[in-house]
């Protein structure tokens, strides 16, 4: 009879202790596994042959901190080939502090797009380095063909897209065959002079109008007609004058 007592008592203590590591087990299976983290985005330009550029952020604290601020809400970051870093880093150099920051910036939106949305967004777009009215930092997503450029007032050349490095929804980054340059820190792209407008040649006269010019040319005009006239005249009067004149002799003659 005390056995089953202490063993009705035991019973009381261990199966509720059961129940609740049964119930715990059931909740941590039905909890939903945490989102993945982010990627490091600097890494992630890194390994699609950004190195450069990636280094550039990495080391830029404003850059850096604004850029992975960024991802929660979406970002499309355009990362310039290490090759096309090469040949800008004179200009680069150049820059003040807060003018490499910016010009860092200026290579990425605050939205996502694949590719397939950028195509269909062309246009004018804000970067991370727009504040407002006081500094623009705008740049021009254009299509030509197949292929997505993106141009600047401060270049004649789009820069194009050359290939994915990474997209996967809040974050892309797209690689660039060149550095893109803000008018607000490099001077702007001076518009070519209209070319002059040619000059018409002088109407040449017609073979016939031509003709005409030297017939009414070489034709005598009425002063010279009358003036030959009046010769032949004068010519034709001068025997009968001087008859005239001899009659008063004559007469003379014949009475003396």
């Amino acid at each position: 009879m005390m056995r089953r007592l202490h063993l009705a008592a035991a019973l009381l203590v261990l199966l509720p202790l059961a129940a609740s590591a049964a119930g715990g087990k059931a909740a941590a299976a039905q909890a939903p596994a945490p989102p993945p983290a982010p990627p490091n985005i600097t890494a992630a330009m890194a390994k699609g042959g950004c190195k450069a550029f990636a280094a550039l952020v990495a080391a830029s604290p404003d850059a850096y901190s604004t850029f992975q601020s960024a991802v929660d809400g979406g970002v499309t970051a355009f990362c310039p080939t290490d090759d096309a870093m090469k040949s800008f880093m004179p200009k680069y150099k150049n820059l003040t502090a807060d003018g490499k920051a910016s010009l860092l910036l200026f290579h990425a939106v605050p939205v996502y797009f694949s590719l397939r949305g950028l195509k269909a967004n062309n246009g004018v777009m804000n970067t991370l380095a727009t504040d407002g009215s006081a500094k623009n930092y705008n740049f021009t997503v254009q299509n030509e063909g197949d292929q997505v450029t993106i141009k600047t007032d401060a270049s004649d050349d789009a820069a194009r897209v050359k290939n994915t490095v990474y997209d996967k929804d809040p974050i892309a980054i797209y690689a660039l065959d060149t550095v893109l340059e803000p008018v607000e820190l490099f001077e702007p792209v001076e518009a070519p002079a209209p070319a002059p407008a040619p000059v018409a040649d002088a109407p040449k006269a017609s073979k016939s109008k031509r003709a005409s010019h030297r017939h009414v040319a070489d034709a005598p005009g009425p002063a010279g007609d009358q003036t030959k006239n009046s010769k032949k005249n004068a010519a034709a009067g001068a025997p009968c004058l001087r008859w005239l004149a001899a009659l008063p002799i004559v007469a003379a003659v014949a009475l003396a």
